[in-house]
């Protein structure tokens, strides 16, 4: 499925692994993703506020503070035996969170689920700078950075249905089953030897001063994308009586245009160079917000602004990967890890911000704040 998409001349290794990883962080995205579009949802279930719940998702998110950690030992360690822990972590997390009991059990597994994907994203993208030339790398990374949107279009839009149908703890365990699986093709087909941190002489771990730059526009970029992703759920039921089924179609058009964010980037993201790119799909993201500030309350501008922003962000952050992963070159998961880290603080920060900016401003204020955050990589 996604190997058609690369160049024939990639390594072999590539060639034969992209699927299975690529399915990999679909799967890996879709658990990731799943609750914010149902934190009204999944509040009920816990019988806590929608702001409650945005405090249980920013704690979950602060794991991301460990990122740079985890990056630095990606570098020295085996790349699969990274992508093993983070996923049996993963399936640890989910499996968690649909048992919960209640809101402390729930932000425990939110922050096991966070902090083992940014062991299994790290190792992935750091085992594909092993075997891509950096000037070919926005190609391989675009592909495999479609799992984001496919994680929501497929994954999330398929968790959310059964969620429709039963409820949101058997969404979750549908994500903990296909964890399962994915996780197991990759740890049997993946090659163990090829997977081992290459032998270098001692690089410098510490990030350029141009390099923080990079490191802020993840924060910008992950946490504006958090301050609409979490509350649109909510402000779509409020404000003009949307079911679980209507927002699941939602989803589903949202997954669609991030796909098409993600091919696109993909395509061009090396021909265009990828700052200009990054600085394109901000660019979007900032327009729409200003317009859904505007049109809040008219569905027929409102649920447009949200799907096309996600467009904008997608195709802004599948071209700024392969930017952070070569902050250090030699050293791509400080690097990585430390961007990474950066925008999943931004994240949980926002979290938390944008559920209480809606409990007390109504959407108008997630909306303008998503634009401040968006404006600032325009400037970058």
């Amino acid at each position: 499925m996604f190997r058609r998409f690369i160049d024939d001349d990639n390594s072999p290794v590539v060639l034969r692994n992209v699927d299975r990883l690529a399915w990999g962080r679909l799967v890996s995205n879709a658990c990731y993703r799943f609750a914010p579009p149902f934190v009204a949802v999944i509040a009920r279930g816990l019988d806590v506020t929608v702001g409650q719940l945005g405090i249980a998702l920013m704690i979950g998110e602060f794991a991301g503070l460990l990122s740079p950690v985890i990056g630095r030992r990606i570098d020295r360690s085996n790349r699969l035996a990274g992508m093993t822990f983070g996923m049996s972590a993963l399936f640890v997390g989910v499996v968690g969170a649909a048992v919960s009991p209640n809101i402390i059990v729930f932000t425990v597994a939110m922050f096991v689920l966070s902090a083992s994907k940014v062991v299994f994203d790290t190792a992935l993208i750091v085992w594909v700078n092993d075997h891509v030339p950096y000037e070919r790398r926005g190609q391989v990374v675009g592909v495999i950075e479609t799992s984001w949107a496919l994680g929501l279009f497929i994954g999330v839009s398929a968790m959310g249905l059964v969620t429709a149908l039963t409820n949101w703890r058997i969404g979750f365990g549908l994500g903990a089953l296909m964890m399962a699986v994915t996780g197991t093709l990759i740890l049997r087909r993946l090659p163990h030897h090829e997977a081992h941190a290459p032998a270098s002489e001692h690089v410098s771990a510490r990030i350029p001063r141009n390099g923080w730059l990079v490191v802020a526009a993840f924060f910008m970029l992950l946490g504006a994308a958090q301050t609409i992703g979490i509350v649109f759920g909510p402000w779509f039921e409020d404000n003009f009586g949307f079911s679980s089924g209507a927002i699941v179609a939602v989803v589903v058009s949202m997954g669609f245009v991030e796909l098409v964010g993600s091919i696109g980037s993909s395509r061009v993201v090396d021909r265009w160079g990828k700052e200009n790119a990054v600085r394109r799909g901000t660019i979007l993201m900032f327009a729409t917000c200003v317009v859904m500030a505007f049109g809040r309350d008219t569905s027929f501008i409102a649920v447009p602004m949200v799907v096309v922003f996600f467009l904008g962000f997608e195709f802004g952050i599948v071209c700024l990967l392969p930017v952070a992963a070569n902050i250090i070159p030699g050293a791509s998961g400080v690097g990585l890890g430390t961007a990474v880290g950066a925008g999943t603080f931004g994240r949980a920060v926002m979290s938390s911000i944008a559920t209480n900016l809606y409990d007390t401003v109504g959407p108008v204020g997630p909306a303008l704040l998503g634009a401040v955050m968006a404006s600032r990589p325009v400037c970058w």
